[in-house]
């Protein structure tokens, strides 16, 4: 099994279980601007200790990178979070559903912005099994409520946060490749390093302009919030090194095994049962998985 892939995986599994713990950070008084913050700000220092150590194992001189390396760290690390409050705002909204539906177009989206920006094509194959899990996820997301409108507000949010999360998506791949010809984990270390820094800081000066004492409250909780960053840094690594090793479009489809991941650890930790719908669309994103990794066999 290629390397990509099992960093793919890893990152996909580790990120649900980030997930699993943020949500549970609004039960000990953080908004979700803090919560959102305790992902990036304990992941920060902790990624600059892992590349200082990085480059001192290695023998290798801290590269100077250009103005695309930093281009592409904006792109991925600013994009990243806007399309998190997007995503966020959607719960507001009385068709939410529609708009999460519309956010996994991210998989199609980052395809397409892979070939603009980094002349990365996907091959007939990929394009079935973006197609394939696609479809799965779309039988994952839950319907749209009674009445709802399937254009509106909630899917202009949806359009808009999949192709955020798909231009963040080619920037980190971009920022990784910049850092060449650097062995492959160290650019991810490097490029995961400047990201988190780079989103510690706006999202610090956010919180402070808009949520005034939200930043005291995370750094006060950082019993439960210091486990929330540093799950996310080692999901982060792991797609960062997926980033390094393959195009964006590959990986982004093969991250979808995440929402199956999050419906198992539901059926598991909290005896959800699983309707046939959700199995259905379980079994199209597995099938689209196994697509993708044995037409790198």
């Amino acid at each position: 099994m290629s390397l990509w892939v099992l960093f793919t995986l890893a990152a996909a599994a580790m990120q649900t279980v980030r997930f699993m713990l943020q949500k549970q950070l609004k039960g000990v008084g953080l908004s979700t601007g803090g919560a959102t913050f305790a992902r990036f700000v304990f992941a920060a220092p902790v990624a600059l200790i892992l590349s200082a150590l990085a480059l001192w194992a290695t023998d290798t001189r801290l590269p100077v990178p250009g103005a695309a390396f930093w281009g592409f760290v904006a792109l991925g690390a600013l994009g990243q979070i806007v399309a998190t409050f997007l995503t966020v705002a959607l719960f507001s909204l009385r068709n939410f559903a529609v708009g999460i539906a519309f956010t996994k177009t991210e998989t199609v989206q980052v395809a397409l912005f892979s070939a603009a920006i980094l002349g990365e094509r996907v091959g007939p194959l990929g394009w079935v099994a973006i197609a394939i899990g696609f479809a799965g996820v779309l039988l994952l997301s839950r319907g749209p409520e009674a009445g709802a409108r399937l254009f509106g507000r909630a899917a202009l949010y949806g359009v808009l946060a999949g192709g955020l999360f798909g231009l963040s998506a080619i920037g980190y791949r971009g920022a990784t490749l910049a850092l060449m010809p650097l062995p492959f984990f160290l650019r991810a270390l490097l490029a995961l390093a400047a990201a988190t820094v780079m989103q510690s800081l706006v999202m610090s000066a956010w919180l402070a302009w808009r949520e005034p004492g939200e930043v005291g409250r995370v750094v006060a909780r950082w019993r439960r919030t210091a486990l929330v960053g540093l799950t996310g840094l080692a999901g982060s690594l792991g797609w960062f090194a997926a980033f390094a090793l393959q195009n964006a479009a590959y990986v982004r489809a093969l991250g979808q095994v995440e929402i199956v991941f999050t419906l198992l650890a539901s059926a598991l930790v909290f005896r959800e049962r699983l309707a046939l719908r959700e199995g259905t669309g379980i079994a199209l994103v597995v099938v689209s998985v196994v697509v993708i990794v044995l037409s790198f066999g």
